[in-house]
């Protein structure tokens, strides 16, 4: 017994939490704000040549609406860090959009008359890649893909071109895209990380059909279109590091 008490006791070992790692895939939400810059051409000629039954129109009209609004949704995704604090990852996100926009334009074969177009941005979705560098807990990546709006336009007034009366003309657009855009993310706890970002999308030029669900008459309008993203986003990420 006495040697017994003369043995050197067994340090601990001191406990090392385990290294934060940004492997997982995610789930979660975002709220934003959003701007676009939407070109239609040539709006003029649809309702002049329409109510005339014929040509009567020169020139090309542009009309420039930048609707503003809010955004909504959620994003799913999964990232993967190597060694050298690279991410790699891909994610889906999808927001309902209350962003609208108008301006006037006049109708110089009438009085002349005054149309009033609108242009509003219902959705947004895209598909995008995502690479960034981890410190630690912090994350700043960039990402790119493949876009999607649901878009809806309106021209309406009163006109006194040929038997004259009201117009509403109205047409709907899915129109395909793509996206770039980049932000900083940041795990505050175990499974939980909220991040700031911004997006650009661009939509490039496409015809929509207007329909008058008055007269119904029918013309076509080209529209180029951007938007503009910023938003605030939480995920919670399964699978994740334990810490």
């Amino acid at each position: 017994p006495a040697i017994a008490a003369d043995l050197p006791m067994k340090s601990e070992v001191p406990y090392v939490p385990p290294r934060f790692t940004w492997t997982s895939c995610y789930v979660g939400g975002h709220l934003g704000g959003a701007r676009a810059t939407k070109n239609m051409t040539d709006p003029v000629q649809v309702v002049q040549d329409s109510f005339n039954g014929g040509p009567i129109t020169t020139g090309i009209t542009t009309v420039s609406t930048t609707p503003t609004g809010a955004v909504i949704g959620g994003q799913i995704g999964c990232d993967y860090q190597f060694t050298s604090n690279l991410v790699v990852g891909i994610e889906g996100s999808a927001s309902g959009s209350t962003m609208k926009g108008s301006a006037n334009v006049s109708l110089p074969a009438g009085a002349p008359d005054l149309a009033l177009v609108q242009a509003n941005t219902d959705f947004l979705a895209s598909v995008t890649g995502r690479v960034g560098y981890a410190f630690d807990n912090v994350l700043l990546y960039g990402k790119g893909g493949f876009a999607l709006a649901g878009d809806k336009y309106n021209i309406s007034g009163v006109t006194t071109i040929g038997a004259g009366g009201p117009f509403n003309f109205q047409g709907l657009d899915n129109r395909y895209g793509w996206t770039a855009g980049g932000g900083v993310d940041w795990a505050f706890s175990r499974h939980w990380s909220v991040n700031l970002e911004y997006d650009y999308y661009s939509f490039g030029h496409g015809n929509v059909l207007m329909v008058d669900g008055i007269s119904g008459g029918t013309g076509v309008v080209d529209v180029k279109q951007t938007v503009q993203v910023v938003k605030v986003g939480f995920n919670f990420h399964i699978w994740g590091s334990g810490w």
